[in-house]
């Protein structure tokens, strides 16, 4: 992370779309750690919106340095970190109500728990958990114009419901009984 380079604390999200313990590449781009963090900022705590103000005037600063415009003022072709929810409504975590980012960094971020004990299992960091991150804000002007938010490492909070289609193979099974006819001779 450059020296001039502001890091902050996120408000608690709803993490969709993680790619944090292997890199992926969007089309064929370059390979990179995010995840997609999903605010509800009618829930935020007090001390959440301090966050998230602090978040919106980072990125004016650096448009502002970059683009002499603040984030908010930046012309429609421009490319924005923060995205309104209602833009991937059909998605289950997105619609009216919810502002979301792509958070993303070439290097891996840091996963935690709330112990602060590394989290290295997938299964444990999912699409529907609760979590907070810690990032950078940057305004770029070379393949496009805008702002984005840089990843920098990651605390589980809390579970959530999956927001993805995965589910829990020995609840798929159960006690399902399976017919006596191929556990006799299944090669028949």
């Amino acid at each position: 992370m450059a020296k001039d380079m502001k890091k902050l604390l996120t408000p608690v999200f709803r993490v969709s779309f993680p790619s944090v313990f292997e890199a992926s590449s969007y089309e064929g781009g370059v390979p990179k750690f995010s995840v997609s963090a999903v605010w509800e900022p009618a829930r935020f705590t007090d001390k959440e919106k301090v966050l998230w103000k602090a978040m919106y005037d980072l990125a004016d600063e650096v448009c502002m340095a970059k683009f002499k415009k603040k984030a908010g003022s930046l012309p429609a072709n421009f490319k924005r970190g923060f995205r309104d929810g209602e833009e991937k409504a059909d998605l289950t975590g997105y619609g009216p109500g919810k502002v979301f980012a792509a958070l993303s960094s070439k290097m891996r971020p840091g996963v935690i728990g709330l112990d602060r004990a590394p989290i290295t299992d997938p299964d444990e960091f999912y699409p529907g958990c609760y979590a907070r991150a810690t990032i950078t804000c940057y305004a770029y002007d070379n393949v496009g114009k805008g702002y984005a938010f840089g990843l920098n490492n990651l605390q589980k909070i809390r579970d959530g419901e999956r927001l993805d289609s995965k589910t829990d193979p020995e609840e798929d099974f159960g006690e399902a009984e399976v017919d006596s006819a191929w556990l006799d001779d299944p090669l028949a």
